[in-house]
């Protein structure tokens, strides 16, 4: 498949992140996201889904400090080294997220979980879109068990005729939602993000889980 006229892969947001460090130019999506929104905090537990190749959870790494802590899941494997960040190269869809908590040391309820992830697209319009909708709702599913109340949750979405219904849905679990589209975002890219601010309620998961985690460290 041909790349669309004006395509141009190393553009100025590429080059800007080899020059800092990062391993990906859409480290500057989630900077911009989060200067607008104030949605890290020193000392914050993250959770980063389809975290590869690594920037958001660089960028989230520096912007927690010593104190915080990342987990990052991705299908595809993580090859940056962070001192306060955890990969696991896996399938969301097929891991018990419990019991990856208390192997790895994370007691939920998390600060903020955001994700990137997106499917392996087809060129089929329809199909990619529908795949990019079931990230985003297992993303959601996610945030709705193991984000405390007053979190904060960033997802992308590649916008279709669905995205009416997706923003119902993250709006009755976030006091506020905003549509984002970065200016890093390439301008032939229909995917935007949708970031839930302050969300409601109590985690469903997160209780159970620090229980368990409480448990070992006693049985330990």
């Amino acid at each position: 498949m041909s790349r669309p006229r004006g395509f141009n892969p190393k553009d100025r947001f590429f080059h800007k992140a080899k020059d800092e460090n990062f391993a990906a130019r859409s480290v500057y999506k989630l900077q911009e996201i989060d200067q607008r929104f104030k949605i890290f905090k020193q000392g914050a537990l993250v959770l980063d889904l389809g975290c590869s190749p690594g920037s958001w959870s660089q960028y989230a790494s520096q912007k927690i400090g010593d104190k915080g802590r990342v987990l990052g899941v991705d299908l595809k494997a993580v090859t940056v080294s962070l001192e306060n960040a955890t990969f696991i190269e896996a399938d969301l869809r097929d891991l018990k997220l419990e019991d990856v908590f208390v192997s790895y040391g994370f007691i939920p309820p998390f600060d903020l979980v955001i994700s990137d992830m997106a499917p392996n697209t087809s060129g089929i319009k329809s199909a990619d879109q529908a795949r990019s909708l079931e990230l985003c709702e297992l993303s959601v599913d996610i945030a709705e068990r193991f984000l405390r109340p007053g979190g904060h949750f960033v997802t992308k979405f590649f916008h279709s005729n669905d995205f009416e219904a997706l923003r119902k849905l993250v709006q009755t679990r976030f006091k506020k939602v905003e549509i984002v589209k970065p200016e890093a975002t390439r301008s032939i890219s229909k995917e935007i993000f949708f970031v839930g601010i302050s969300k409601l309620g109590a985690p469903a998961g997160a209780q159970k889980v620090a229980r368990q985690g409480t448990q070992q460290e006693d049985e330990s």
